[in-house]
C-alpha cells in the first residue's frame, strides 16, 4: 500500500507516521507513505494556497490550481492516479467497512483541509470522496488524516503480525471486542474470569464471541440494530439481560 498525504505541516505527520507500528511498517517497506509540502506548489513568492472566499464572510479559502498541482505531480510519481481522499466535516463518518474497502487500493491520496475549507471546483475536479472522523470540527485536516492514514495502514499485509490483531478487534465484524485481562489473576479483589485461564481453547472462544455480543449491547447497542443478529446471538443476549 502507497499512502500520500498532503498538507501544509509534512514534518508534523511525518514524525506522527513515523513512529511505533507505522514507522516500524514503513521501515520494513510493508508500507509506503510520503507527506507532500502543498506550499512547495504554490504559484506566487509568498508560497500562498489560500485566498479571501467570494461572497465575503470570514476566513479563507483553500486555492485550486496548489491542489491541483500537488496532486497531478504525485500521480506521475506514482504513475498511477491513487484514490483521492479529502478529509472533511462534511464526509461520511470513517467506519471500518469505509477502511476495509479503501484497503484494497494500492494508492490512497489524502488531503488535510485547512482554514474555511477548499475550493469546490477542485473537489468536484479531482477529489473521489469525503471523509469525516466524527461530527466536530478541528483547526485543520492533519489530526483526521493523521487518524485515517493510521487506521487503514494496519489493515495493510505486513503492518501487523497477523490478520488476527484487527480481526478480533472492536469494529471489524460490527461487534465491540471482548473484555481483556492480563497478569495477576487477581488485583483488589477482582478475578480474571477462570475460563480464561483453564487451558480450554474451545471455551475461551466461546467466552470471548459471547461477550463481545454482551459488551456491545452494554456500550454500542446502536451497533446491534445495524446487525442482522442469529437466533442463538439472541438467546445469548436474552439470557444475559434476564440475568442481570
Amino acid at each position: 500500500m502507497k499512502i500520500d498525504l498532503i498538507t501544509l505541516f509534512p514534518e508534523m505527520c511525518g514524525a506522527v507516521l513515523g513512529e511505533s507500528i507505522i514507522g516500524r511498517a514503513q521501515k520494513s517497506e510493508a508500507i509506503e507513505i510520503k507527506c507532500h509540502q502543498l506550499r512547495d506548489y504554490a504559484l506566487d513568492k509568498h508560497r500562498r494556497v489560500d485566498d479571501t472566499t467570494y461572497g465575503g464572510g470570514m476566513g479563507m479559502v483553500m486555492k485550486c490550481e496548489p491542489i491541483a498541482l500537488c496532486f497531478e505531480d504525485i500521480v506521475k510519481q506514482r504513475e498511477k492516479r491513487p484514490r483521492f481522499i479529502y478529509m472533511s466535516p462534511q464526509g461520511k463518518t470513517l467506519t471500518q467497512e469505509k477502511l476495509k474497502e479503501l484497503a484494497e487500493y494500492e494508492n490512497i491520496c489524502v488531503l488535510a483541509g485547512h482554514y474555511e475549507g477548499v475550493d469546490q471546483r477542485v473537489i468536484d475536479e479531482f477529489i473521489d470522496e469525503e471523509i469525516s472522523i466524527g461530527d466536530y470540527v478541528l483547526t485543520g485536516g492533519e489530526l483526521p488524516a493523521l487518524v485515517f492514514i493510521d487506521a487503514l495502514a494496519r489493515l495493510a499485509p505486513g503492518v501487523l503480525s497477523n490478520d488476527e490483531c484487527f480481526t478480533e478487534e472492536s469494529h471489524f465484524n460490527g461487534l465491540l471486542e471482548y473484555p481483556q485481562y492480563t497478569k495477576p489473576i487477581e488485583w483488589r479483589g477482582h478475578e480474571v474470569p477462570p475460563v480464561l485461564y483453564s487451558g480450554d481453547h474451545a471455551k475461551v472462544d466461546r467466552w470471548r464471541y459471547e461477550h463481545s455480543l454482551i459488551n456491545t449491547a452494554l456500550k454500542r447497542p446502536d451497533l446491534l440494530e445495524q446487525k442482522q443478529l442469529t437466533k442463538e446471538e439472541k438467546s445469548i443476549l436474552k439470557e444475559y439481560l434476564e440475568l442481570d
